[in-house]
């Protein structure tokens, strides 16, 4: 996938998410199904797994001298996600979101996601698609990916977390 493409999808699919939750009513914004989190905490999620990227990626030469290059044949988007799935997929203490989360909170959270997915949207702009193939990112699970592999894994996030909470609107509505 081109870098063009895959910063189109990796703002539409944000936008996705955003325009559903941003339609909850505050009940239906805290409800928790199942024992999984609250339409809340899927948000807050988002934007914590976003907050990293505006500084690893604003400086070229700080992540290649802190990360280094992929030393190993660049994935494909079916092979980051066939990978990930092999994971346990539980996600880092520190992009797990608070317990409570208020609905006085959903428009701070929502503008805070579109901050920075803007921002990560110029400075991947700044990367040629050799460096988006070459440099590498920390991904918690999966160890060093190339900034395109991690991005094919970002863009995907927000609609697994959409499905999660559609689930629970579901269940919240019957």
């Amino acid at each position: 996938m081109e870098k063009r493409e895959l910063i189109k999808i990796f703002k539409e699919n944000h936008q996705k998410l955003i325009q559903y939750v941003d339609n909850l009513d505050s009940e239906e914004f805290i409800y928790i199904y199942n024992n999984k989190w609250s339409a809340a905490q899927q948000l807050k999620h988002i934007l914590l797994t976003l907050m990293p990227f505006p500084k690893i990626l604003s400086s070229k030469a700080y992540m290649a001298e802190k990360f280094g290059t992929i030393d190993r044949p660049t994935w494909d988007y079916q092979k980051v996600f066939d990978n990930y799935l092999k994971t346990d997929r539980k996600s880092p203490e520190q992009f797990v979101p608070d317990t409570v989360i208020l609905f006085d909170q959903k428009q701070e959270i929502i503008s805070n996601i579109q901050h920075h997915v803007e921002i990560i949207l110029i400075l991947l702009n700044n990367y040629s698609e050799e460096e988006l193939d070459s440099l590498s990112i920390p991904h918690p699970l999966l160890g060093k990916l190339t900034i395109r592999e991690m991005f094919y894994l970002m863009s995907y996030h927000p609609l697994h977390h959409l499905k999660q909470v559609e689930l629970s609107s579901e269940n919240y509505r019957k």
